[in-house]
């Protein structure tokens, strides 16, 4: 089973590659991989940029979030390609040649390098279906091809300039944007309804003053960096002002499959008058987004400079700068609270008149962004955790074993590394046996902790510690600096938990939040991609991932909901121990239209309690050519193509029971399904298959069709269990040129089928 973590990613020296993201591989769903602008200010109209890949055709834009954006199509375009122009050639060469054997004579046609020249130009060009709007855009590449700021890429070959109408009233914040095309529903990227005035670059603006702001403060700057490029903005502030420059970029287009460190790293730079550095940032915290802060020294006009740091840069390197003096919070304490209860919270930051703010009760267990109220003007997002469990606060002195801080019940403590080498002891009584989970949340709260818990027992001995623990639910962490750890209480009594910053560092900033309680074994779930695409009939595959926590090792069942009951999820179990398991989708027949919300529901037995969780739809995001992540969207929808499947949506699995295929051995599986020509038969591969686990042979007869699996005995585990995604294809014989051979066409996929590896 293929695994999804996070890592901290090395800096290297490479320059981008074609995009391998998993959706892009596959090459039938729409993909978008970047807006531009990335966000418009509320009551504007604005025209956005989408650029991305088969994207041809689109009818509609979906956005979340309610009310308050409308969207029209304007234009679609795609640009030319390396292989274009020889293609265009050689399709009017051939069409040439047939027309003259055809008509028994030559013919007045040249190619040119900008277009056919001669009286048969427009017979031979219908012919070869070659337009005059091909070489217009033959004339597009080569200008861009020359353009040493540009690269042709792929991934982002075509484009949809869409016009969003954000409505006075519209609520700010980040939306999902989604095109519909006739091939199905796009990935979801995000668009940012703003309450400041809002501008574009203009290039060239990478020297001396750059595009002149010319609305007063604050400002939302939008642009795309090109390899090489900087981007240079300039403004008028006054001695005194406290500025705030505050970068989005990575959480526009949260991973970049082929690009080191796997996004758009930004910098930013300000100048003043004579060009003299004034501050400077490369990120906020741990967040790769920069945001600098600055008491302007003198009157005058100055310059933000944006780039990437390692001077890489495309199309897809967007950003939004917002300029002035914002209401920015830097730190909240406590970071969480009891879910239903507003909880107040002390703030810190930059041009905040009121210290304290309140959160509005959280609904769900977890951790959310929120805005705070300050004062009238929402501040940016912070994130927030609330929980079940009761919370209270870290009581100083409780820096040794003697002065621990005694917590008389599960709870979850509010606290502060107060200064470089503090260390905070809890005492916790525990019966004997008594399995307990202690867990530090505090990086994942953008807190710059770096946090290690160790347990000790009455006498002073360590019984375990932990460092670093990845939340895999966090999907944007590349860093996981947050610390976890399950005891089981060897005897009943008192044990110390004690919490320290690993980097020896401390301060004001410094705040975690840490919960002690009870084993609660349980789960989450992410279901891929956020968008399903599919006709009526297909069989479409989804992977559904759990994320299990606190020990908890059960099947889960799987159940789709809001698409009717003939709609089947064939594989619809996540085995025993198992993260991943991919399943398909079988479309009704009768269904057509959509986009259409449906939802994934897994159910477990959980000490005796049924426990249902909803999935979280997901994109299955590749980091830096190797890293996989599951960033979460808003909605799981599928759109249903009007034509009716192909081929495969004939075949079916004829058992019902997990195909066992014991370890060096092999398993038939049969299927049922139409009689083929006597020219013609199926042929069956895996796609992305368990290890070990591989079609040998398959046969197809007037009466049967079978699948020959086997298990390589070096490489298969025994226990293994999960669904085999089969792709079906037809195989011809064809005769091309005098020479006979077989050629294979993609016909769809079987619904999943249950295996186990068993022992030999």
């Amino acid at each position: 089973m293929r695994a999804f973590r996070g890592h901290v990613t090395l800096w290297l020296s490479a320059g981008l590659l074609l995009a391998t993201d998993a959706r892009a591989q596959v090459g039938t769903d729409p993909h978008i991989g970047f807006l531009h602008p990335a966000g418009g200010q509320k009551g504007t109209t604005v025209d956005v940029l989408c650029g991305g890949m088969l994207l041809q055709g689109t009818t509609n834009v979906l956005i979340s979030g309610g009310e308050g954006v409308r969207a029209s199509i304007v234009k679609y375009h795609r640009f030319f390609q390396q292989n274009d122009a020889p293609r265009i050639r050689n399709s009017l060469e051939r069409e040439q040649q047939k027309l003259e054997k055809k008509l028994g004579k030559e013919l007045d046609f040249k190619f040119e390098r900008d277009g056919c020249v001669g009286k048969d130009r427009e017979m031979v060009m219908k012919a070869a279906g070659v337009t005059e709007e091909d070489f217009v855009l033959l004339a597009e590449y080569r200008k861009l091809a020359a353009d040493k700021k540009r690269q042709l890429n792929p991934q982002l070959q075509e484009d949809v300039t869409v016009k969003l109408a954000i409505a006075p009233d519209a609520k700010p914040g980040p939306r999902e944007l989604r095109l519909l095309t006739p091939k199905g529903l796009s990935n979801p990227l995000s668009f940012y309804v703003g309450e400041y005035p809002e501008i574009e670059e203009v290039e060239p603006n990478n020297v001396d003053a750059g595009t002149v702001i010319e609305k007063a403060l604050p400002v939302v700057v939008n642009g795309q960096v090109l390899p090489g490029d900087v981007d240079r903005f300039s403004f008028k502030a006054t001695k005194g002002q406290r500025l705030v420059i505050a970068t989005k970029a990575r959480e526009l287009v949260p991973y970049l499959a082929d690009a080191v460190p796997g996004w758009f790293q930004a910098t930013v730079t300000l100048y003043d008058e004579n060009n003299k550095e004034v501050a400077f940032a490369d990120d906020f915290h741990f967040d790769p987004d920069p945001v600098l802060f600055c008491e302007v020294p003198k009157d005058g006009r100055y310059t933000v400079q944006i780039s990437d740091s390692i001077f890489r840069g495309r199309e897809d390197f967007v950003y939004r700068v917002t300029i002035g003096e914002l209401p920015f919070v830097t730190g909240i304490f406590p970071l969480g609270g009891q879910k239903d209860v507003p909880v107040p919270v002390e703030v810190t930051g930059w041009n905040i008149k009121t210290k304290q703010a309140t959160v509005p009760a959280g609904k769900v267990p977890g951790i959310r962004a929120v805005s705070l109220d300050l004062g009238g003007k929402l501040s940016n997002r912070v994130a927030f955790s609330s929980d079940t469990l009761p919370d209270c606060m870290e009581k100083e002195p409780n820096d040794s074993p003697d002065k621990a801080q005694w917590l008389p019940q599960a709870m979850i403590v509010n606290g502060r590394i107060d200064r470089p080498g503090d260390r905070d002891v809890y005492r916790f009584g525990c019966k004997a046996g008594e399995a307990i989970v202690a867990e530090v949340f505090a990086r994942r709260l953008n807190s710059p902790v770096d946090s290690m818990v160790m347990i000790t027992d009455a006498a002073g001995k360590q019984l375990t510690s932990n460092d670093d623990y990845e939340d895999k639910g966090d999907a944007l962490a590349t860093h996981h600096a947050d610390s976890r750890v399950l005891m089981k209480a060897p005897v009943a009594g008192n044990y110390y938990f004690h919490i320290i910053d690993a980097q020896n560092k401390g301060g004001a900033d410094f705040t975690y939040r840490f919960r002690v309680a009870e084993q609660r074994p349980g789960f989450d779930l992410r279901v891929t991609p956020a968008s399903v695409n599919g006709k009526p009939g297909e069989s479409v595959p989804i992977a559904v991932y759990a994320l299990r926590h606190d020990g908890f090792t059960g099947e889960i069942a799987l159940q789709v909901k809001g698409i009717g009951e003939e709609t089947i999820l064939s594989g619809a179990r996540l085995p025993v121990g198992e993260d991943m398991v991919r399943s398909t989708l079988t479309i009704p027949s009768s269904l057509k239209g959509g986009p259409l919300k449906i939802a994934l529901e897994g159910r477990a037995r959980i000490n005796g309690v049924e426990v249902v969780r909803e999935a979280t739809p997901a994109e299955d995001m590749m980091q830096a050519f190797a890293y996989r992540h599951l960033v979460p969207a808003d909605q799981w929808t599928l759109t249903v193509a009007r034509e009716k499947a192909g081929g495969a949506s004939a075949l079916k699995v004829v058992q019902n029971q997990p195909v066992k295929v014991r370890l060096g051995g092999t398993a038939r599986i049969p299927l049922s399904g139409p009689p083929l020509g006597s020219s013609e038969e199926y042929v069956f591969t895996l796609s992305d298959p368990p290890a070990g686990l591989s079609v040998q042979d398959s046969s197809t007869s007037r009466n049967s069709i079978q699948i020959v699996l086997a298990a390589n005995a070096k490489e298969a585990k025994v226990g293994t269990k999960g669904n085999l995604i089969v792709e079906a294809y037809i195989a011809r014989v064809t005769k091309d040129d005098d020479a006979t051979e077989k050629r294979k066409t993609l016909i769809g996929i079987l619904p999943a089928i249950p295996f186990e590896v068993s022992a030999l």
